[in-house]
């Protein structure tokens, strides 16, 4: 292969695609990342076996041909050439040269015909915004399970409801649920994106601004956009359902401003035990909304928040990291909390957004 391009372009692409290499000691192949120079541009390819991405970049080809090399020495490489000029490639006895106006540098290949293929999935398909795509993601992943031991829930759990896209992530604890709002959606019955698998999904797309089409089957789901195109593997398994444990009914409601609250919750958690816990009690009739927390090794505090207030009195514990985490989910300045008694989860949502909805199951006082 021999090839020119602009530093700048391969450069990107190479730290986007080495990031999904493998780190596999019994298939070392899995450390490079494949370089395909033919027609007009130069495909980068990587995979760990669980994820695997191709990048396109426009080249200017003298020779077509492919090489091997180790993802992270080529990273390394492009990571320090500061020029803003193009780059020669050429490939060499399976090794690789490349050249610019100050730098000669051969880099050793590895035998690209160990390379995995990386599928191309076919299925079910549909279209979607980027920023819709990894708003739906990011409103729930954290609230995965980041075991392994149930893959089923340590995973997005993606389906579709009365004309939405939903996303659903629970670790058992707390649950999250995302609606996005998708014109001509396909039926979905569920696909379950695995956890570990999402933050490479997110840094891919998530300063995109595209269209990207999703296609799927019951092995594999790819998410393609004008030259990147990644696949993940899905898990074979059942998503809780979920929507049982939803209280349809509240006996306890308040409506707080989001700072307000997150501003109580971090001076609250200094003061937590080792569990994070912090402890909440709300009474309409005395117009208090208390989060107070006590560790005996620094102190304890009570904060009083301004909050409207109805139903019947109640005090329960929480984790105080559980709660902060819907916090980035949540786009208005009020929240609603919803109560149905101190064993029953707490309901979180945005006023006025009926999009997302978040749950966290108490702890034992």
């Amino acid at each position: 292969m021999k090839l020119e391009c602009k530093i700048e372009e391969i450069k990107n692409k190479i730290f986007q695609v080495e990031r999904i290499t493998g780190k596999n000691l019994t298939l070392p192949i899995l450390n490079s990342i494949l370089l395909i120079a033919s027609g007009k541009s130069l495909k980068l390819r990587s995979t760990n076996l669980s994820l695997g991405i191709e990048v396109e970049i426009p080249a200017k080809i003298e020779k077509e041909g492919i090489v091997a090399i180790s993802g992270s020495v080529l990273n390394g490489v492009f990571s320090n050439v500061f020029q803003n000029e193009n780059v020669q490639l050429e490939g060499v006895g399976g090794n690789l040269l490349i050249q610019t106006k100050k730098s000669l540098i051969k880099l050793k290949g590895q035998p690209h015909d160990d390379f995995p293929t990386i599928p191309r999935v076919t299925g079910t398909s549909f279209e979607i915004d980027s920023k819709k795509l990894t708003d739906g993601i990011k409103s729930v992943y954290y609230s995965s399970s980041a075991s392994d031991i149930k893959p089923e829930i340590s995973s997005v759990f993606m389906y579709t409801n009365d004309g939405n896209l939903v996303f659903v992530s629970t670790d058992s604890f707390r649950l999250a649920e995302k609606k996005i709002k998708i014109k001509e959606l396909v039926e979905i019955e569920g696909i379950l994106v695995p956890f570990k698998n999402i933050s490479e999904i997110l840094r891919v797309f998530g300063e995109s601004a595209s269209t990207i089409k999703v296609c799927f089957n019951k092995n594999q789901i790819s998410f393609s956009s004008e030259n990147i195109y990644l696949t993940s593997r899905v898990i074979d398994g059942i998503f809780p359902d979920y929507r049982q444990i939803i209280p349809k009914t509240s006996s306890t409601d308040a409506v707080i401003l989001k700072q307000d609250l997150l501003s109580a919750l971090k001076l609250s958690n200094i003061f937590s035990d080792k569990f994070n816990q912090i402890n909440l009690r709300i009474a309409p009739k005395e117009k208090i909304f208390e989060l107070s927390s006590a560790n005996n090794d620094i102190g304890e505090n009570k904060t009083y928040l301004d909050a409207a207030i109805t139903g019947e009195n109640i005090e329960l514990g929480f984790n105080y990291k559980y709660f902060l985490d819907c916090f980035q989910s949540i786009t208005t300045d009020s929240m609603s909390i919803k109560l149905s008694g101190a064993a029953s989860p707490i309901i979180i949502s945005p006023v006025g957004d009926a999009s997302f909805v978040y749950l966290i199951m108490p702890m034992n006082r």
